[in-house]
Parts: C-alpha cells; sequence; structure tokens
C-alpha cells in the first residue's frame, strides 16, 4: 500500500492536487455546516455535540484527497481504466451534498425555490446528515482498496 502511494504521489502534481481537494472540501464544508463564520470575523466554532460531525467532515477530506489523485493517475497512466473513477467521485459528490444541505442559507433557498418538495429533501438531508457522510467515507474507503489494488496488479507494484 505505501508502494503505491509513493508511485502516485512522487509527482508533485499529484501532491498538489490532492492538497487543493483537501482544502477547498474541507473550508467549504465547514463553512457550509456552519463550523467556520465569515461575518464580520472569520471565526470557528463546534458546537457541544457537532464534534462528530466535524470528525466525519475532515474524514471525508482526506479519502477524497487521496482517492481522487490516485484515480486521476489511473486515468492519465492507464488509458484503459476510465469507467472506475466514477466511485470516488460519486462519494465525494454525496459527502459534500451531506455537508453543504443542512445549513441555514442553503436551506432557505432550497425550500423557497423548490416549494415543499425543497423542505422535505431538506428535512431529509438534515434527519440523515451523519448517515449520509459515513455511508460517503465507506464508499471512499472502498474505493481507495479497490484502487490500490487495482494500481498494484497493473503497474505491478510489490
Amino acid at each position: 500500500m505505501v508502494q503505491t502511494l509513493k508511485l502516485v504521489f512522487s509527482n508533485h502534481y499529484y501532491i498538489v492536487l490532492s492538497v487543493v481537494i483537501f482544502t477547498f472540501m474541507l473550508i467549504g464544508l465547514l463553512i457550509l455546516s456552519e463550523y467556520i463564520f465569515l461575518d464580520p470575523y472569520i471565526v470557528g466554532h463546534i458546537s457541544q455535540g457537532t464534534e462528530f460531525g466535524f470528525v466525519l467532515i475532515v474524514i471525508l477530506s482526506i479519502l477524497s484527497a487521496l482517492v481522487i489523485p490516485m484515480n486521476v493517475y489511473r486515468i492519465n497512466i492507464l488509458k484503459k481504466s476510465k469507467g472506475k473513477m466514477g466511485g470516488s467521485v460519486f462519494s465525494s459528490f454525496i459527502g459534500s451534498i451531506a455537508g453543504a444541505c443542512s445549513c441555514g442559507p442553503i436551506g432557505f433557498a432550497v425550500v423557497s425555490t423548490f416549494g415543499s418538495v425543497g423542505a422535505t429533501t431538506l428535512a431529509f438531508l438534515t434527519s440523515f446528515e451523519l448517515p449520509i457522510r459515513i455511508g460517503a467515507i465507506t464508499l471512499l474507503a472502498f474505493t481507495y482498496y479497490a484502487t490500490v489494488k487495482s494500481l498494484k496488479i497493473e503497474c505491478k507494484v510489490r
């Protein structure tokens, strides 16, 4: 597993891509989940009882920053495996939606735009925010395992 990570992240492009994905995903989800406030000052706050959600956002960001560059590497080096990147993108998208849909400003926009359907969707995502994040993390972990296994076989890494 370490050999595969060294293979992928020996190129600086993939390190930069990983850092950019981690940074944007972490900061974006923390702002949307109301752990970071921007007005009137930049303030971070983790309310009592929301620590688990914060940890899930950090794990989701770390796994996305590992899995997505590894799959981009597979696509760039092994042109035949284009169809296998869908899992990492899909799970990252699910995790982002789970983090974004429970916050106030976006929630009000969804409800006002889509009416009762938006309110029902918002209520569902707010109620099941943590299970959706856990599911996204599970999907990302499986994608990471499958990608490492595939790179070992296709690139003959030992």
